[in-house]
């Protein structure tokens, strides 16, 4: 399975992005589908996930209320809309993937997830 993630720029804080994930295969295959993002010195960190069905979403509570994850299946993406943004959401945003459900409990661990988009950046200025 082949991600690629686009929609990444600079943007000033307050403004919105679209982040998309292409997906190679049929999106209702991945049982999880999630966004991590890695900040210039930082560890990779989980920002939201979608179950494959799409019942099943959750977010870190750093973008609850601001970013909302979704997918389209008739078009094998996943999107990342990111509303009211501010310069500590300045990262690189990648896309994953697992063919299996992870459990609730382990949605946050990157080690869990299979398959990896390329990242894009995302710029806040203050």
């Amino acid at each position: 399975v082949q991600l690629q993630a686009s929609g990444g720029g600079l943007v000033q804080a307050g403004d919105s992005l679209r982040l998309s994930c292409a997906a190679s295969e049929r999106t209702f295959s991945m049982g999880s589908m999630a966004w991590f993002r890695q900040a210039r010195g930082k560890e990779r960190e989980f920002v939201a996930h979608i179950s494959y069905s799409g019942g099943y979403i959750y977010y870190a509570d750093s973008v609850k209320g601001r970013f909302t994850i979704s997918k389209d299946n008739t078009k094998n993406t996943m999107y990342l809309q990111m509303n009211s943004l501010k310069p500590e959401d300045t990262a690189v945003y990648y896309c994953s993937a697992s063919r299996s459900r992870i459990i609730v409990s382990a949605i946050r661990d990157a080690g869990m997830y299979n398959y990896w988009g390329q990242g894009t950046l995302v710029t806040v200025s203050s």
